[in-house]
């Protein structure tokens, strides 16, 4: 059995991988797979923690988890193609404003 602190250092890791490339990165695309890397890292702690107490909610929580990010990646996706349809670009400097 792999102690808990394993998946826990694995979802730290996950979750400053994640961190640096939202905070680093120019490109949109990149950055949206950042965001999702942070999801799957705190999803990862959430299962870590339901398994080592052997209680279901945090596997519970983690579907919730999924069901919103998956809307997240519906509407970032059609707003991403949205923007590079207008800027021709996906370069987050070119995008200083919201006006159309």
């Amino acid at each position: 059995m792999v102690p808990l602190v394993y998946y826990l250092a694995l979802a730290v890791v996950m979750f400053v991988l994640g961190a640096l490339g939202v905070l680093i990165r120019r490109n949109v695309l990149v950055i949206f797979m950042a965001l999702e890397l942070m999801f799957n890292a705190a999803n990862l702690a959430f299962i870590a923690f339901s398994r080592y107490y052997q209680i279901i909610d945090g596997q519970l929580f983690v579907f919730f988890v999924m069901t919103v990010a998956a809307a997240e990646v519906a509407v970032g996706l059609a707003l991403i193609v949205a923007i590079f349809r207008t800027r021709n670009s996906l370069d987050v400097d070119v995008m200083n404003t919201l006006k159309g």
